[in-house]
């Protein structure tokens, strides 16, 4: 194993700062983290993810029921697209990991690096699989979830994300994934719980959660049962136990020093609060005057509006002073995000911190941003102007303002501003003396740095890094309170099957009680279908999180919207004056309301739909005309997409053709509004002629043949793959798989042969007759069992239909009662380990928490299986209620935790997944 010094040079290309290897020195050594990490910002700290992710190789040749460092890496902080920078690192990480030998690394470097990947790769049931599996969480649309529990993998997320999962109410997951997402979160996880001033809640409901629901029979060995949190912020309690912070060793470093003694002069100015965006604007101009040649600034609003009108009145004044002026707030999609920040962190023209040496401006460059860029952001303005706010808010600002210590000339101004004499919806008298967002902090930092210039003679006043706590002093923001979390609380999220009317909104509880996210998500598309289904499915990238209140302001009071459902497909029309926070909807391209910096109620522009960009174009004449204004003839259309002519079928050729046709007349269209020329002409040449019929249900021609959409537990469709397979090999992969997951992961013996009992007994009552011919509708197989059908997708439901197997009928309830069934027969009363196993087959699509709801059946008879060698009958009335599963559901979290159980679910399913995923399943040699 690598010490952390040669890991560190030969992933980033440089030594790491004396207190990255200090920490890695202490997290060796104690096998645990510091309570706080408290570096200064511009330091490095995503090192901490190169120190996690070493610690977890360096354990690597334990036995995994000793091993401490967990498998999951959750990087935590409460803003979006910070979630996005990090990402970056990550994904960096990744790759290198994955090719040790490619970027030019010498063959040292290489085979340091080769040898922690073959670490990690040891740590995961598949051999085969990536060293490290990364994954960001940034919006509530569409989520992924590890692929493997034992998995090494980096998790980026928003703190509104993580915190839904851990709470069995993931948001942007569906309800049968919920258990799943809540495992990962829950269990063998190191969450580096970035800037934490910003989720005081969060950090108090990890510690609550633990007294609320105690396993009696930890899963996992104990370090990694529970997630462990580490607070990394520079502005957090000083004298907090095991507080890690810099030392003599790093003061003595030049690099961390030259830092350290940044010079950030910064000047105080008034204003009116009805002028904050006018001045905010004027106040830049005034420093960007003084500057000798073309210089980078930044300007901080506290409010995306506020933003907007300083970034209006900055566009005005670049007309003549040769500016170009950028805009960036969390209400912007990934698309018009990505731009913006791709010209932040242009080599020769932006302001990255890296990139001093290439830089080449013709012009200044100016960012009007949110709270968006004052965490995490590595960039390094030469000028910074910044509206009034809290302590924190301003140490973290002024981290983007010479963050290397090499421009002499850097400036700051802060603009103070009173209070707003009334708020909607407040009572507050017109004295009152606290501001939106921050309450009273304001006004005591403006006297803070009113007295420190007076004893400066009335000049600016430094706040170097070093300087700037004693100048600031302590932080004086009162978090909001959040409500108490109790038991009876927390089992009514548990039950993610049968969610209970009026539970509580989990989001209060992470957030606080006035700090909750009343946002809804817009996204925008150029075709909705007839059945109010969509295709592509609703994706995170597409989506802008919107105020309630300033989206139904923007709609007509009357005006339709669809909302989506948990599922990203399905669609409902509703008036916009029943929308809902946390609602994600879609609006027609052609309503505008937003631009090329992100949300803006007064533009009417055609907005681009970005979900097609990566899918391709969908075969429907009103689709087709909207995304390129081109008509085609429905003749065509039908045709491309097989459906008969005068009742003759359509021949391959035919539809080849047709559909050579149409992409013809996409390319021959003219750019179309919102797209830019490279775009749009990339786009186009990278459409296929080969029509596919997605899971989505809809024919399209794609981009490059790319995989169809995936495929939903919650219609049975991971009974199809590309080979039909028989019902016994898939049950005993299945069983292989989730054995080798319990071990790697360090489950007792008696757990892992549970789960493996469960992977192998969890299809049986696909046995019964009716889903048998569902399977095989010709009965061209040869007589046994199938598990997996290779039937084209688009007849799956007829043949469910026509095989009598009713709509919304689980056959796992089937095999509950198969398992059940050959328990009884040894005539020993119910133990623990048989709840568990009847619990882990019937919850294995998610379902039985904690009940499994029955349909209508009236063809029902018997279902017969042979279970070690026992023949068992169990009826297959999909009607009938095992009123036995609440109770046997209560009992099995009460000794193994929820999410101890939750990972004992998961193991099973995503066993099921990864086999399913397979083409072919090859034979199981022995037994697992």
């Amino acid at each position: 194993m690598p010490d952390f010094d040669s890991f560190y040079r030969a992933m980033n290309g440089r030594d790491p700062f004396p207190w990255q290897r200090r920490l890695a020195q202490w997290v060796e050594a104690t096998e645990t983290w510091p309570t706080e990490i408290g570096i200064p910002t511009g330091l490095g700290k995503t090192a901490c993810l190169d120190i996690a992710v070493w610690w977890l190789a360096s354990q690597a040749g334990r036995s995994p029921a000793t091993r401490s460092a967990p498998t999951r890496i959750w990087w935590v902080v409460n803003r979006r697209l910070l979630v996005d920078a990090v990402t970056e690192h990550a994904d960096s990480m990744k790759r290198v990991l994955a090719e040790p030998s490619e970027r030019g690394r010498t063959s040292s470097s290489a085979d340091v690096v080769a040898a922690v990947a073959t670490r990690l790769r040891s740590l995961s049931s598949d051999p085969n699989g990536a060293p490290l599996e990364v994954i960001r969480l940034r919006g509530g649309v569409e989520t992924r979830t590890p692929s493997d529990p034992s998995q090494p993998a980096i998790l980026l997320s928003t703190v509104p994300m993580y915190g839904s999962r851990l709470l069995f109410r993931g948001y942007g997951s569906s309800r049968m994934v919920r258990p799943v997402d809540a495992a990962m979160a829950g269990t063998d996880s190191l969450v580096l719980l970035d800037e934490a001033h910003l989720a005081p809640h969060l950090r108090t409901l990890l510690a609550a959660l633990d007294e609320c629901a105690p396993n009696r029979q930890p899963v996992l060995p104990a370090p990694r049962s529970r997630p462990m949190v580490v607070p990394l912020t520079a502005t957090g309690e000083r004298d907090a136990a095991s507080r890690f912070d810099l030392d003599a060793e790093d003061d003595a470093h030049s690099e961390v020093r030259r830092r350290l003694d940044a010079p950030k002069p910064l000047e105080v100015r008034h204003c009116k609060p009805q002028e904050v965006g006018r001045i905010l604007a004027e106040s830049m101009s005034d420093l960007l005057r003084g500057a000798s040649a073309p210089a980078a600034g930044l300007v901080f609003a506290n409010t995306p509006k506020t933003a907007r009108v300083a970034f209006q009145h900055l566009q005005k004044r670049s007309r003549s002073s040769s500016s170009n002026v950028l805009l960036l707030t969390g209400q912007s999609r990934q698309r018009e995000s990505k731009r913006i920040q791709s010209q932040i962190l242009d080599e020769t023209s932006g302001m990255a911190s890296g990139t001093l040496r290439s830089r080449r401006r013709d012009q200044h460059l100016v960012v009007v941003a949110t709270q968006t860029l004052e965490v995490g952001a590595d960039i390094d303005a030469e000028f910074l102007v910044t509206e009034t706010c809290g302590v924190r808010a301003l140490t973290q600002r002024l981290g983007r303002l010479n963050r290397l210590g090499r421009h002499a000339h850097a400036r700051a101004i802060y603009l103070h501003a009173p209070p707003p004499a009334t708020r909607r919806g407040s009572t507050r008298s017109s004295g009152a003396t606290d501001w939106p967002i921050y309450g009273e902090e304001p006004g005591l930092v403006a006297e803070r740095l009113e007295a420190a210039s007076t004893e400066n003679g009335g000049r600016s006043v430094d706040l170097s890094p070093r300087k700037i706590a004693a100048t600031l002093g302590p932080a004086d923001d009162k978090p909001s309170r959040a409500p108490e979390v109790l038991h009876g609380l927390l089992w009514e999220w548990m039950k993610t099957t049968n969610p209970p009317e009026g539970e509580a909104p989990v989001e209060p509880y992470f957030a606080g009680i006035s700090g909750g996210d009343n946002r809804a998500s817009v996204i925008w598309r150029a075709h909705v279908r007839e059945d109010e289904r969509l295709w592509p499915r609703a994706r995170d990238f597409e989506a802008v999180g919107v105020p309630i209140g300033e989206l139904r302001a923007a709609l007509d009071s009357q005006e339709e919207v669809h909302r989506i459902g948990l599922d990203g497909l399905t669609a409902e029309k509703v008036s916009s004056a029943a929308l809902r926070p946390g609602d994600t909807i879609v609006l027609s391209s052609a309503r505008g309301l937003l631009d090329d910096f992100g949300w803006n109620p007064s533009s009417v522009a055609t907005v681009v739909d970005v979900s097609l960009i990566d899918r391709g174009i969908p075969l429907d004449c009103e689709a087709i005309k909207r995304v390129c204004g081109q008509d085609v003839p429905a003749v065509v259309v039908d045709r491309a997409r097989g459906v008969p002519q005068d009742g003759e079928e359509v021949d391959d050729d035919e539809r080849r053709e047709a559909a050579a046709h149409i992409l013809q007349a996409v390319r021959d269209a003219p750019v179309p509004e919102g797209w830019g020329e490279v775009e749009w002409r990339g786009f186009v040449e990278s459409l296929s002629s080969d029509v596919q019929e997605p899971r989505g249900e809809i024919a399209h021609l794609p981009i490059d043949a790319r995989s169809e959409e995936r495929r939903s537990d919650e219609l049975d469709e991971l009974s199809l793959t590309d080979d039909a397979v028989q019902l016994d090999a898939h049950g005993d992969a299945v069983a292989e798989r989730a054995l080798a997951i319990g071990r790697h992961l360090g489950l007792t013996s008696s757990l892992a042969e549970v789960v493996a009992q469960a992977g192998r007994l969890h299809d049986i009552g696909k046995a019964e007759s009716r889903f048998q011919r569902w399977l095989d509708p010709n009965g061209t197989g040869d007589g046994s069992m199938l598990a997996k059908s290779n039937m084209p997708r688009h007849r799956w439901q007829a043949a469910r239909a026509a095989a009598g197997w009713p709509a919304g009928g689980r056959h796992e309830a089937l095999s509950a009662r198969l398992v059940e069934s050959w328990l009884s027969q040894d005539g020993e009363e119910q133990n623990l380990s048989h709840d568990l196993l009847l619990h882990l087959v019937v919850s294995h699509h998610g379902h039985g928490r904690p009940l499994m709801a029955p349909v209508n059946d009236h063809g029902a008879g018997w279902v017969r299986s042979v279970i070690a060698g026992n023949c068992v009958t169990a009826s297959a009335d999909l009607s009938q209620v095992d009123w036995c599963q609440p109770a046997r559901f209560r009992r099995l979290n009460r000794e193994y935790g929820p999410w101890g159980l939750a990972l004992l679910e998961a193991t099973v399913r995503l066993a099921d997944h990864a086999v399913s995923a397979r083409s072919v399943v090859v034979a199981v040699e022995g037994q697992a």
